[in-house]
Parts: C-alpha cells; structure tokens; sequence
C-alpha cells in the first residue's frame, strides 16, 4: 500500500486489500492415502509465509491453496509439498496469461524451433506457438510463476530480437503518445491522473520515447476520456500536456521498411566489395592481355591478384558476415543447428584455407595453389541478396490481411441528443477515439464504423462483406449493425455496443492471425527435417570430403582429374564447400508457412475465412462441396440479368423512364437497374450521358420508386 493512499482508492469498496492479492492454485498429490497424510502436507504448507489456507481431499488427492504471490510462489509451495514426502503429479494453474511477441531474426525453421524450445524451458510457460512467415510468437503462461519480462528475456537469451505486441486483455489497451513529458515531475503528475481514473487498470510509461500504454475496462471508459484526463486534469497552471493515438502497428511497419532497408544495405556492400573479387579470380584471368597484371609478384610466388582478392574479401567475410558469425555462436550455445552455422562453416572453410594458401605463397618460392576468396564473398552476398528477396515477399504475404482492416473508416461523427432524440452537437472524432455508448451519425454511403444498435433513423445496410448476400438488409430502430459494413441511402444514429478489437470485423482479423500462426501437418514434418538437417548436412560434406581425398591420395582415380595448381586435398575440400553451401533448410521450413500465410491473408480478402493450415491441407481431398445458402454464391453486388417488355412502349423510351427516375436512388438494386437500362439504351441507340429531372420522385418503403417524367425533354 502506497503512502499516499493512492492503492487505497484504487480498491474497489467491497474488496478488501488482502483479497486482492490473494491467488489461488490447484495440486494433484499422490500417495495421500489417509487423514493423516492430509494433516500432514496441510501443516506444512501453512507454516510457508503468504499462505492464507489450503483444503485437502483424501479422497482424490487434489489440493486447493490460497496465498499471497508477494510472500511465496507457486514453486515454493510445490516444493514443499514434495519435501514432506508427497508426489505433485500434475499442476493446475487458474489463472493462464497470454501475450504476443514479434521476434527479429528468425531466418528458417530451426531459428523458430529454437525460440520455442528457449521458451518451453521457462517455468510456467504452458504453451509457445512460433510463426515464422508472421514472425510472432504467442505465449500462454502462468503469471503466477513467470511474466512477460522473463519471456522476452529468454528470446534474447536465444539470439533473437523480441518485442512485446500484447499482453493480458489488449484488446482494452490504448497507446499514447505524450508531449510536454520533460521532466519527472510531469511523469508523476501524468502517472498519477491515468492512475486515479475512474475504470483504469494498469499503466505503463515509456520514458525513452515519451509513450504510455494503459489497461481499461471499456464499460467505464475509454481513449477519448484518457486523452482528456492527459490533456485537462493532469495539466497544471501554465504546463500543458497533449496525448494523441499512437498505433504499435505503424511502429510494426516502419520497422519492416527499416530491415528491408537493412538488409539492401548490407548486400550492396557486400557487391562493392565481392563483385571486384570475382572479377579478379574468374573474369580478367581469361582475357590475357587485360589480366597479366594479375599475375605480377609481390613477394616470392604471391601475386598482386591473390593479395587484392584477400584485401576485398576479409570485409565481406567479418563486418557483412558478423551476422552468421553472431547467429552461429547463439545457435550452437542451444546445442541446435541452424543455416547460419552451415554459411560460417562453409564460407569459413573457404577463406581460411585460401588465407594458408597465401601465407604459403608469401613464404615459398615455388609454391602454387588455387584459392577460394571469391567463393567466400560471394557466397555471403548471394545469401544476403537471398535474405533482401525473403523479406520483400514475406512483407507483401501480410497486404491482403492490412486490406480488412482497412474496411473501417478513419474518421467517425460523434453527436450529442437530447431527450427527444435530436441532434444538439456533431463532432468529426477518429474511429479509434469512440467508446462504448457513444452515439454516431451515419450518412448515406458510408461505412459504419463500430457494431452498434439503431437508435433513430432508417436505411438499408449492404452487408455482403459478412454475410455474402446482395440484397441489401433493412434497418431500423433496434436493428444491429456490423462495421466495416455499407450504410446505403438513409441517415441512422447508431449506440456503439462493440469498439476496436471487440468488433465483429476485429474478430476477423484476430481468426486469420491466429490461422498464419497455425502449424500444418506437414509443417510438422518439414520441422522435423530441419532439426536434424544441418548435422546431416556437415557429415555428409565430411563424407563427401574424405570420399575425395583418400581415393586422391591413394591414387584410385587419374592424376588429370586434379585441375592444374591443385592437389587431392585441395579437390576434396572444394565438393565438401559446395556440399555446404547449396545445401541449406531455408526452403524447406518457409515454403509451408509461407503458403499458408499467403492463401489465408487472400481468402480473407476474398471474403473466405481459413482456420488453419490443417483445413488448407485437407482441402485437395474434397470432391464435394454443399452451400447452406445462395447468399455464399454470390459477387455481393446486385446485377440485372435480363429486361422483358409488356407494353406499347419502345424499349429506347422505357430506359429512358428508368434512368430517369432510378437516377435519383441510392438504393444498390436501383443502381443496378440503371445500369442495365445504360446498356441496353447504348445497345438500342445513342445514349446520352444527360440525365432528365424527375418531379414528384418518392420512396416507397419495399416497394420501389415512382415519379413523374416529362418525355419532352
């Protein structure tokens, strides 16, 4: 409890401090086999520090324990317990968290196992899903015995970058960005107004990048009134605060550009330097008049163009390559393998050995021997070019999905009614600014912005983007309406009942997430491959080497098969470095996840929801398909298909009539139908784009049109 008595206000008046603390877990004991061995492990648990009570059952052995999580841990009770003699053989949590992470640095599959198996070893993670194509990691655990810091702690533990997405209830969660934040004076001031609103949960202060990101329960308020408590009850005298919506996702993106960029960077230097290497090693020696100065010798039998090709290549092997050096090292520290262990054991072997080839040439007046500067540099580029070419495309997978999001629209009208339902005040605010109740103006046309109930007015909604169906749904007061959805031609007040993650569309994007996540079956397998693949990968470039070598040395195969300047050795180590190098898992473990991105980010976009890479692959088993409804057939827009004259009217003079008085519509169907009048005008004779006024135009509620049309004009 704090001094100031801040704690105090924050507890709810029927809760008592000490109840808010109090947690409760459940054990699974053995060999309790009578009211003695209850007695017994009861003692022991109440004499620990923090334990409230605990109830035995002898019957089945369960136990349920209260505590203070500030006194003893969950690990402490279980080790008591097991100290007196009792098995714990199974835990029971009643509390499970979950919290996603973006993860930096995952280059192929063994990288994402190996950020699942960091995290399985943290006690009280229950459960970690790493997606490679979406770069996320989604951790269920015990908040009673591990949190989110130590998460992130054991992902950089492992070698990769982490960031936190979202933890606990983010869907009631606001960013904030903060200006006029100086000094520690204004933290505590701006800390202590979010802190005592009314219906904040937990806040969080970024110093460094001045952003505050606060917990709330949305039946009590929202991100307009935290900005306003920012703004006007946390400002004081001549100091003022201003708060504006920050968004994580931005952030999201504008790191992708930056590792897009990185990455280009890196593989254009890396050519700056690679590129003359490989001039000098495989073109200039073929065109002997241009290449001779090549030849010219520094010292003893090292030549200008072996020294050029050591200078060149050592940058690209230890400033552009640090990265498989870095990866490599954490990789090998988890006792795994990945494919930057396979570049550093390839590229490595090359340069190293054409460094003693030149040290040899340096020191001897008759040595000659082929180097292989050129293999390692370039080696290194055409891999970064492969990693440049990997990110462009995984960053275009997610595009479909950033389309349905982008359904709702920016900017919403708030307005303020009186008792009998008129409008007093009307405000253009941000779609993410509204909170539950608000009432919000929807004009003909535009896209509803939240899930909410009709209080006045009515229109049709064009609901095809959830239900598939053309026909426009009709709405009125007490009807529903779902964002992202078409509020046709009437004006509506809508009460908000669901905002921001809570919405029917939120929900949409939430499933397509959690499908990218999503291991296939035969995701599984690949994995499987790529665990053991790099080890088989390294025994089979020995096998490949010593296959060469000894048969050289002893003279099995011809002499001639050894190219001029090289020996046995040297042959032999050329095959076991291009074993290395082309065989790499990469392909193996992105293809799957990479495929599943993509196809359910565009079935979303097509309106097709995917809930997993399980459904993809069983999906080529199907032979027939049954639709519940005709509304899954269709495009969602209405379209006439024929016109039938019964009248003494020419059909040039019934197009005229209709687009005449179906001008005046905004009704989807009567679009549709001057559409085709349009057409068929076009197809009977001239059409001119002049649309005559029609007197006396009215609505007729499900019933049509009518109006009045001079056929003189």
């Amino acid at each position: 409890m704090e001094a100031n008595g801040i704690g105090e206000l924050k507890i709810p008046l029927l809760q008592t401090p000490e109840d808010g603390a109090v947690r409760t877990v459940y054990f699974q004991l053995s060999d309790i086999k009578c009211a003695s061995c209850v007695n017994s492990v009861e003692s022991v648990v109440k004499n620990l520090d923090g334990v409230k009570s605990i109830a035995v059952s002898p019957l089945d052995g369960r136990a349920a324990i209260k505590f203070d999580p500030k006194f003893v841990t969950v690990k402490q009770i279980k080790e008591s317990i097991e100290e007196s003699g009792f098995r714990v053989n199974e835990l029971h949590e009643q509390d499970i968290a979950v919290c996603r992470v973006r993860i930096k640095g995952m280059a192929c599959t063994s990288c994402s196992e190996s950020v699942e198996n960091a995290l399985q070893i943290v006690e009280g993670v229950k459960k970690a899903i790493v997606g490679l194509a979406l770069e996320e990691a989604k951790v269920h655990f015990d908040p009673n015995l591990t949190n989110v810091d130590k998460i992130i702690e054991a992902i950089d533990d492992a070698g990769f970058g982490a960031d936190l997405i979202s933890s606990g209830n983010d869907a009631n969660k606001v960013h904030l960005k903060l200006e006029g934040v100086d000094s520690a004076e204004d933290v505590n001031a701006v800390m202590s107004s979010l802190e005592l609103a009314v219906g904040v949960n937990h806040v969080e202060m970024d110093l460094s990048e001045h952003k505050v990101t606060v917990s709330y329960d949305p039946d009590i308020t929202g991100p307009r009134s935290l900005i306003y408590c920012v703004q006007e009850e946390a400002s004081c005298g001549s100091k003022k605060y201003q708060a504006t919506l920050y968004s994580p996702s931005g952030q999201r993106e504008r790191d992708k550009v930056n590792e897009i960029r990185m990455y280009r960077d890196q593989f254009l230097f890396s050519c700056l330097f690679s590129v003359p290497v490989f001039v000098f090693a495989m073109v200039l020696p073929m065109l002997p008049p241009y290449g001779n100065w090549l030849n010219y010798k520094v010292h003893n039998m090292l030549t200008l163009g072996l020294f050029l090709r050591c200078i060149l290549s050592t940058p690209v092997q230890f400033i552009v390559g640090k990265r498989f050096y870095v990866g490599s090292y954490h990789s090998l520290k988890r006792k795994s393998a990945n494919m930057d262990v396979l570049v550093a054991l390839g590229t490595n072997a090359a340069y190293f050995y054409s460094l003693y080839i030149l040290i040899k040439a340096l020191t001897s007046d008759t040595f000659e021997g082929q180097d292989f500067f050129e293999t390692s540099s370039m080696l290194i580029s055409f891999i970064l070019l492969g990693k440049y070419l990997e990110i462009v495309a995984k960053g275009k997978t997610s595009d479909a999905l950033g389309k349905l999001t982008q359904l709702v629209p920016d900017k919403a009208y708030l307005v303020a009614i009186d008792t009998d339902g008129n409008i007093i005040t009307e405000t253009e605010i941000d779609t993410q600014l509204i909170q539950k109740n608000d009432i919000i103006k929807i004009v003909p046309g535009s896209k509803i912005p939240v899930d909410g109930i009709v209080i006045k007015g009515q229109s049709y909604a064009n609901e095809s983007m959830i239900t598939g169906e053309a026909r426009p749904v009709d709405k009125s007061p007490g009807d529903k309406v779902i964002s992202g959805t078409i509020n046709e031609n009437g004006c509506i007040l809508v009460k908000a009942t669901h905002v921001g993650s809570d919405t029917a569309l939120s929900q949409i994007v939430q499933l397509v997430q959690a499908a990218q996540l999503a291991k296939a079956p035969v995701q599984k397998l690949a994995d499987h491959i790529s665990r053991v693949f790099v080890p088989i990968v390294v025994v089979v470039a020995l096998i490949t080497w010593l296959g060469w070598f000894i048969p050289g040395e002893a003279g099995i195969y011809p002499k001639h098969w050894i190219p001029k300047a090289m020996d046995a050795f040297e042959l032999a180590l050329q095959f076991a470095i291009s074993v290395l190098v082309v065989a790499c898992p990469c392909a193996l473990g992105l293809a799957t996840p990479t495929a599943v991105m993509v196809a359910s980010g565009m079935g979303a976009s097509q309106g097709v929801l995917i809930k997993g890479g399980d459904a993809l692959e069983k999906a080529h088993k199907v032979k027939i398909v049954v639709f519940d409804k005709t509304g899954t057939l269709t495009v969602g827009k209405p379209e006439v298909v024929s016109a039938v004259l019964f009248s003494e009217f020419s059909m040039e003079e019934l197009c005229d009539m209709t687009i005449a008085v179906e001008a005046s519509s905004e009704h989807p169907i009567a679009k549709a139908v001057a559409a085709h009048a349009k057409r068929l005008r076009q197809k009977f004779g001239s059409c001119t784009e002049e649309v005559p006024d029609v007197d006396d135009f009215e609505v007729h509620m499900g019933a049509g049109v009518s109006g009045k049309h001079h056929s003189d004009w």
